[in-house]
């Protein structure tokens, strides 16, 4: 398999180290700075370096888009352009509508973000076992994704060590936006808080902060130009979360003025049963330590069936394990076998696939 790799930072340099590591795969990288590139070879992350897009994707079965936020819908076209017909290309962007719609057309394009990242960047901090565990999202359209590139996308992150879990791009950015991308709002605002509560005070310095203040704002002030595109880019589905949690604070503000104890202990109980609800699901939820068990359906040999099979799955919280497509010798449909984790997924993912129409059973 060859491997192609357009940005060599943390991320595409761990995707170059687990693909040439775990996967046997020859990686070819591009990144615009010559220097990222040479040292990319260097620490092994690729095997060789291409100095433009096209010589990196030419000949490539997957190709890793890892550009910044920004500038992914202009570097998955050049890409798309590029590749070969039989190519899957994807992305590792934490915003997935704007670089879906840059694809939405071909059906060689699946979007996807790996929940995996350090507090360090660059290619000299990336590591094969950055993805060990980790979720990492897929964003196949219902409409026309290639099966059997979703397999071969599916199978190679499986081997990373990663997750694969299939979600649409709209519930992708409203998550990211309630999980990720509004904590780092309002650790920016809680900073900026503390810090003016002393303003225009020479005589006074800033109190030394506790545990709480510095787990709260550990993201706070984040890489100005990673986050900038970021947020940008999730524009719309973060000024949604913003407007809520602005409805919220209101309710907390009266509450408080009221003296409502009870409205208080209610609303700081909920958030505790919530907080409990979200972490034993991992928000996606894994089943980490149980049997796989293996589920066989057949389908009809036509785009986007693999999509809508995953993502119908992936929206109940089921966890594929792994996959794989045997087609009938006459090519018009073929059978799907899916590994998923667990009993209670399994009489879950069955009954789903049921409810789809697609016959079903047991291995």
């Amino acid at each position: 398999m060859r491997v192609a790799i357009l940005g060599i930072g943390l991320i595409g340099g761990s995707i170059g180290l687990a693909a040439r590591g775990r996967a046997g795969a020859e990686v070819c990288g591009y990144d615009p700075e010559e220097r990222v590139r040479a040292l990319a070879v260097e620490l092994g992350a690729i095997d060789m370096q291409a100095p433009d897009i096209a010589g990196a994707v030419r000949d490539a079965d997957v190709v890793f888009v890892a550009a910044p936020v920004g500038a992914l819908p202009r570097t998955v076209r050049l890409a798309l352009a590029a590749a070969s017909p039989g190519a899957v290309v994807t992305d590792v962007g934490s915003t997935k509508r704007a670089v879906a719609e840059a694809g939405v057309a071909d059906e060689r394009f699946i979007g996807g973000h790996p929940l995996a990242g350090a507090e360090t960047a660059g290619v000299e901090h990336a590591r094969a076992n950055l993805f060990d565990g980790a979720t990492w999202y897929l964003t196949p359209a219902r409409e026309h994704t290639a099966g059997v590139l979703y397999e071969r996308l599916h199978r190679l992150l499986t081997s990373f060590g990663a997750q694969p879990a299939a979600i649409d791009a709209d519930i992708h950015d409203r998550l990211m936006a309630s999980v990720s991308h509004l904590p780092h709002v309002f650790a920016n605002l809680l900073v900026a808080q503390a810090a003016s509560v002393l303003d225009g005070d020479d005589e006074q310095r800033l109190p030394a902060v506790g545990p709480s203040f510095r787990d709260a704002t550990r993201v706070a002030g984040a890489n100005t130009a990673i986050w900038t595109d970021i947020y940008l880019s999730n524009r719309d589905a973060l000024t949604a979360g913003i407007d809520r949690l602005t409805e919220q604070l209101g309710e907390v503000r009266a509450a408080l003025q009221r003296g409502d104890a009870a409205a208080i202990s209610d609303w700081n109980e909920r958030a505790r049963a919530d907080r409990d609800g979200l972490l034993d699901a991992g928000l996606t939820g894994g089943v980490a330590g149980e049997t796989a068990i293996e589920l066989r359906a057949s389908v009809p040999n036509r785009p986007g069936v693999i999509a809508e099979l995953a993502l119908a799955l992936g929206e109940a919280g089921v966890n594929i394990v792994d996959m794989a497509l045997s087609p009938s010798e006459d090519n018009r449909q073929g059978v799907i076998a899916l590994w998923v984790g667990g009993e209670p997924q399994a009489v879950r993912a069955q009954a789903l696939i049921a409810g789809l129409g697609f016959p079903v059973a047991r291995a």
